[in-house]
């Protein structure tokens, strides 16, 4: 299996306490976790240890995540002059965004697809991490690596994932990744 790594990262701040979407640089990372395809194993990464984060991702033949293009990405480049842009890249929510039109939830996508969904949001992650809960933001920082995976790879295989449609009703959205 090729070196394909599945990521998410969770902040130290909300949007809006860093004055907007347009400052994600200013989030902070909290932590970080990954997942290696070829190995079966998870790694969990702290703000001191962002430089093995992003050695990690620049060893991988691929990266998959799910808008890690617009946030994930973004995070990291407060801590780099690499502009990991050239980074090999599956951006799920960016491919389903262009393919449906809207950009679906996670974890309605885990749930219709799984039938399983996250364990939390990221604004409780950034709440855990305040109160040094680290333990549990890793936790949820890893479900959300798990339940990428779990969808990008059910598309890989199967060539669609599933979503719900307004009225709840499961649909097939095809992918190519």
């Amino acid at each position: 299996m090729r070196n394909i790594v599945a990521f998410d990262v969770e902040t130290q701040y909300l949007a809006d306490e860093v004055g907007g979407w347009g400052n994600i640089r200013g989030m902070g990372l909290a932590v970080a976790v990954t997942y290696h395809a070829a190995e079966d194993v998870y790694r969990d990464y702290t703000e001191e240890q962002v430089g093995d984060l992003i050695a990690a991702l620049r060893e991988a033949d691929l990266v998959v995540g799910y808008n890690v293009l617009r946030f994930d990405y973004e995070v990291l480049r407060a801590y780099t002059d690499d502009p990991l842009a050239d980074l090999p890249t599956v951006d799920m929510m960016r491919d389903l965004h262009q393919t449906l039109g809207w950009r679906p939830k996670l974890d309605g996508l885990a749930a219709a697809t799984l039938g399983e969904g996250k364990s939390a949001d990221g604004i409780q992650a950034v709440h855990w991490f305040r109160a040094g809960k680290l333990d549990q933001v890793i936790a949820y920082c890893r479900k959300d690596v798990e339940v990428t995976w779990g969808v990008y790879d059910f598309g890989r295989q199967n060539g669609y994932v599933q979503y719900h449609d307004r009225r709840r009703r499961v649909r097939k959205v095809p992918v190519r990744w």
